[in-house]
């Protein structure tokens, strides 16, 4: 029985481990959780002490550490870990410093961004452009903060915050620009008042190969909540957790592993911090300590970037740094369809007909895994059988108001045509004897000669008609792989999908004119290059709800557009999940159906089909508000799927929402995760309009019936919602005639954001009251647009 109970148990793990990338289990690419070198008693450690030496001119200067080792003590039959200083353990004394002095300083990128860098050894390594930051490296803005010298240390102050640096013990204090503390290193004195054991911030060498990583080790403050770290589907709030941030095809939605991991969070007090890493990287936000915010980065330097102000502002620094997404072309807003997969050139006309037929509006149609001679083998090859003359069946779909979307990815199968040409010319990843480290031939990015490989079978489809191109997988890259450029996948792997995705998007704007792909892999940067959308969830009620928790923390990550597939991908969706996630879709900065069929809903019940045609419908005729809101946030940072707090920072209820978003600047989105007919509704403070019903609501709790569309959607009284006549492809939309939406029968000047196709900017336009009605009184498209107005009392 024993025997037998053992077998089963291997045979349930091996299945697990087939279906998903867990914790602990020590299997190919799971995300490395590096905080447990941090508790390793074999390791040194060496605790920031003092600034030996600053100048505060060039923000220069030297911190002392000193060293400990972790010890064990005994108390009542209790252990503990603690660590205590040590001696030096190196041959000959010498010629190695027991406190080493290290590297620090301080830079200003703006007024409102303080740059942090340590390092725990010198650097001989090529210090190459950041791929991360939008022009390979950060100004330095000194001017623009007022140095005082101060009896403990140093201060730098800015119209929106101040710094204070004391020199022994070694601080830094960051406050707002009212005086409020928001955040501060710890010191070893700043944890002697609790019996727990608390590493303060320091670095560790390691004893296994003597290699370093840093500890940024911060305050967090009673209530204070954290946000961001990507496209994360756990708790939205991240105070209390310890997050891993590794790539990683995360086989789902309701893991703690992520496709796309960012190394940004921002916190309710005030400010936001980017760690400027591709390195492993594990933040314990209070979880082990509460106070403590560690920030465990496997690199051997530390390089922080620190921004003030509220979210808006913070999101709006971090995108200076790392890029703003770019506009997509309008006929992406449109609707995707999909299913893994279509295979042949009449798949997909009897789809783009089917679509027509029953009045679905639609502008995409992508073709998956199935569209090369063997599924699933990229060869970047239409096989002629299926797809005789592949230039004439683009431009027939373009004729017909379909742009088509094709999937790829970067691994190559040894059975592939590909493969030995790829290992010929030393186009991919190999290991530390020269080998490939895996079955499959992983394209390297880091040389320049793979990526003009790759670019040039990618122009190859491009050259022919094809719109997009979708950037799968990339999650993979081997973290024991030799990188052309010399490094190895510790510091390769993270930053593996931003490369990835900067190829595709370069091209395709060569040849298409717009960077703009359909990507799942992301780090730090990937906004420059949108859209990516939210894997491969499974089709249920809590995924459903963990893809919109991953899609505020990705938009709360520096990305303003976002997708994910309708109704789940694993499974057939249900009809009654899918009739409940189509609207959610629709009322996304782009939206597709995909996942295992059937997807296309005249393969549901009429009552279905009918459902989703009213959600796309509304999606089509609120274009012009997705079109302009698009273009606002691609300028400013911000993210179309929009966490309640972003628009009302003072509002404390708007903190606590995880399953409402804002969708833009002013419409509020409550979903329904359950098959219910209506549910509990937070209203940030002010009036607000039912957009289906019609209904008035002030701020506050409500128990809202969804309308005819199956969610709550909601508009701020006092916007004008710009609207369009409805079309079945955004080629044939009127933009000479918009109709203006008010909401609210107010006797203020509502207003509403507009942008119309070719132009260069987002305008404004206002009405004026008259009487019954409404003028319009700030038009700047007046010679270019004929506006209807319409009230929604």
């Amino acid at each position: 029985m024993k025997r037998t109970g053992l077998i089963t148990t291997l045979l349930l793990v091996l299945m697990l481990q087939a279906n998903a990338q867990l914790q602990n289990t020590g299997i190919l690419n799971e995300p490395p959780d590096i905080s447990e070198d941090y508790m390793d008693m074999r390791n040194t450690f060496f605790l920031a002490e003092n600034l030996t030496s600053f100048d505060p001119s060039t923000g220069q200067g030297t911190i002392r550490f000193m060293r400990h080792n972790l010890a064990t003590a005994q108390a009542f039959d209790n252990m503990l870990m603690r660590l205590n200083p040590a001696p030096a353990n190196e041959f000959p004394g010498t010629e190695y410093a027991a406190s080493p002095e290290h590297p620090f300083t301080i830079q200003f990128i703006s007024d409102r961004t303080i740059r942090i860098k340590i390092t725990s050894g010198p650097q001989f390594n090529n210090n190459e452009p950041s791929l991360m930051l939008v022009d390979g490296s950060a100004p330095n803005h000194p001017e623009l903060w007022h140095y005082n010298k101060t009896e403990e240390g140093h201060e730098y102050v800015s119209r929106h915050g101040r710094v204070v640096i004391t020199e022994a013990p070694w601080h830094v204090y960051i406050y707002d620009e009212y005086g409020k503390l928001l955040t501060q290193t710890i010191h070893k004195s700043d944890v002697s008042n609790t019996f727990t054991p608390v590493t303060p911030f320091s670095y560790i060498r390691r004893a296994s190969d003597y290699s370093r990583s840093m500890n940024a080790v911060m305050g967090l403050s009673p209530g204070e909540k954290i946000f961001g770290m990507g496209e994360s589907f756990q708790s939205f709030n991240k105070r209390g957790e310890k997050v891993v941030l590794w790539t990683d095809d995360a086989n789902g939605v309701q893991n703690e592993t992520m496709y796309k991991p960012i190394p940004f969070y921002m916190s309710s007090r005030g400010y936001g911090v980017f760690m400027h890493h591709s390195s492993p990287i594990t933040v314990d936000f209070g979880k082990y300590y509460a106070e403590a915010n560690s920030m465990m980065i496997g690199d051997d330097e530390l390089d922080l970037f620190v921004f003030l102000g509220e979210p808006k502002d913070i999101l709006d620094e971090y995108t200076d740094l790392t890029g703003k997404a770019p506009m997509p072309p309008l006929w992406s807003f449109g609707f995707w369809m999909s299913r893994i997969t279509y295979f042949s050139e009449k798949d997909g006309m009897e789809v783009a007909a089917k679509l027509r037929e029953h009045q679905i509006p639609s502008d995409v149609i992508h073709f998956d895994t199935g569209w090369f001679g063997v599924d699933w083998r990229n060869d970047y090859t239409f096989p002629k059988d299926r797809f005789p003359d592949p230039a004439r069946m683009l431009q027939e779909f373009k004729d017909k108001g379909f742009e088509i979307s094709l999937w790829q990815l970067p691994y190559f199968t040894p059975e592939n045509v590909l493969f030995d040409e790829l290992v010929e010319k030393d186009l991919v990843v190999r290991d530390a004897k020269g080998n490939i480290p895996y079955e499959d031939a992983v394209l390297d990015f880091t040389n320049p000669a793979t990526i003009d490989w790759y670019q040039n079978k990618i122009k190859g489809l491009l050259d022919l008609g094809v719109a997009v191109i979708k950037v799968d997988f990339g999650e993979a890259a081997p973290a024991n792989g030799i990188y052309h450029n010399g490094r190895t996948g510790f510091y390769e792997h993270n930053i593996y999908p931003l490369r990835y995705n900067k190829a595709v998007a370069e091209i395709t704007k060569e040849i298409n004119g717009d960077a703009f792909i359909w990507a799942r892999s992301a780090w730090a940067g990937s906004q420059r290059y949108p859209v990516h959308w939210g894997g491969d969830a499974a089709t249920s009620n809590s995924a459903m709800a963990a893809t919109l928790r991953g899609g505020l923390s990705f938009g709360l990550s520096g990305f303003s557009f976002w997708s994910h597939d309708i109704g789940g991908f694993v499974t057939a969706a249900p009809e009654n999940l899918y009739s409940r996630w189509t609207p959610f879709g629709m009322l996304s900065s782009h939206v597709r159906s995909h996942g295992n069929p059937p997807t296309e809903p005249w393969e549901y019940s009429e009552e279905f089909m009918d459902g989703f045609r009213l959600a796309d419908n509304m999606r089509y005729e609120l274009m012009p508000y997705i079109y302009a809101q698009s273009k606002h946030a691609s300028e400013n940072g911000l993210p179309m799927v929009r966490a309640l707090f972003v628009e009302y920072p003072q509002d404390p209820g708007s903190w606590l929402i995880d399953d409402q978003y804002l969708f833009g600047s002013d419409i509020l989105v409550a979903p329904l995760f359950e098959d219910v007919t209506s549910r509990d509704v937070y209203l940030p403070p002010g009036e607000w309009i039912d957009y289906q019903t019609g209904k008035h609501y002030e701020g506050g709790w409500y128990k809202i019936e969804a309308g005819e569309i199956p969610m709550i959607v909601l508009v701020k009284s006092g916007t004008v919602i710009p609207h369009i006549k409805l079309a079945q492809s955004t080629k044939n939309m009127d933009w000479s005639s918009l109709e203006l939406k008010v909401f609210g029968n107010t006797d203020d000047t509502p207003s509403g954001l507009v942008y119309l196709p070719g132009k260069d900017k987002v305008a404004q336009v206002s009405l004026r009251k008259s009487g019954s009605r409404y003028l319009v009184v700030n038009d700047p498209y007046r010679e270019e647009v004929k506006w209807k107005v319409t009230v929604v009392k």
